[in-house]
């Protein structure tokens, strides 16, 4: 029962500072918020909320464990010292290193909602407003051949990475990674791409185009790890690249139906700016 208690005490040790930050940021109406957010407050928080997650398991195993034990005719052997247990338990409560921490693997909090007042282009709109990126479409990567478009292509480093991409998308991401760098450099020196521009069907599809046909589109990772699809979990700093992303108008994908973190891509309203402004 001392084993018990020590858990349920670190529970509560673990709670009480995430219930705290949570009441004023993670759970709040707002969501994902400014890129303006601290980052280590982000990271504090992702962590204490994963370290509740990890001691509810613990606790919810040993309650099982317990019950098991007090219905056995024999006494309970103890799997290991007690109170080596309840010292390590107890010392999981400590400070965490903020660097290791970026490429740390977490939930993904309200993730449907994480994209807040931006909506998708999609394939179809940019079609309408575009046209075709190449008539003929395969499941590899072609050139662009579309008048109109390629001559916009731009290849070009932009902050920590280097990407082809059309001209007001690498103008924009300038801004994006000059924001984070003057924030965060310590996120942004970690900062890695999986591709940008790839003029290709989506894989499964017969002629369907994604964001990345366009040169509209980035994927990113921290520390070249790639995110894992489909699993509503992510880097932890991504959480964060996630915030200036928005505030450039660029959806995440995170909250697509199948979960895509390591996606950034045009928002339709951005799109419609910089048709407006003829820059596209």
């Amino acid at each position: 029962m001392k084993l018990l208690h020590a858990i349920i005490i670190a529970f509560g040790l673990i709670a009480a500072p995430l219930i705290w930050f949570g009441l004023s940021y993670l759970f709040n109406e707002q969501g994902y918020g400014s890129g303006a957010v601290d980052s280590e407050a982000r990271i504090d928080i992702e962590l204490l909320r994963q370290q509740l997650e990890d001691t509810q398991l613990r606790l919810d195993d040993l309650q099982k464990e317990l019950a098991t034990r007090a219905t056995a005719s024999a006494p309970a052997t103890p799997l290991v010292d007690q109170q080596d247990e309840e010292d390590s338990l107890l010392r999981e409560t400590g400070p965490n290193a903020i660097l290791d921490s970026y490429a740390q693997v977490v939930l993904i909090a309200d993730r449907r909602n994480v994209n807040d007042g931006l909506q998708v282009a999609g394939g179809t709109y940019l079609e309408e407003q575009l046209g075709r990126p190449r008539d003929d479409l395969n499941d590899e990567c072609q050139p662009m051949t579309n008048e109109r478009l390629k001559d916009k292509l731009v290849l070009e480093d932009v902050g920590p990475i280097r990407v082809r991409m059309l001209a007001p998308a690498i103008e924009s991401l300038k801004v994006v990674f000059n924001n984070i760098q003057k924030a965060d450099p310590d996120l942004y020196d970690r900062i890695n791409t999986a591709g940008s521009l790839c003029v290709r069907r989506i894989r499964g599809t017969t002629n369907s185009l994604s964001t990345h046909s366009y040169g509209l589109a980035v994927d990113l990772n921290i520390d070249g790890h790639l995110d894992t699809l489909g699993d509503d979990r992510t880097q932890l700093g991504l959480t964060i690249l996630a915030d200036f992303f928005k505030d450039e108008g660029w959806v995440w994908g995170a909250g697509f139906g199948r979960e895509d973190s390591m996606h950034f891509e045009i928002s339709r309203r951005q799109l419609d700016v910089w048709l407006a402004e003829g820059k596209l």
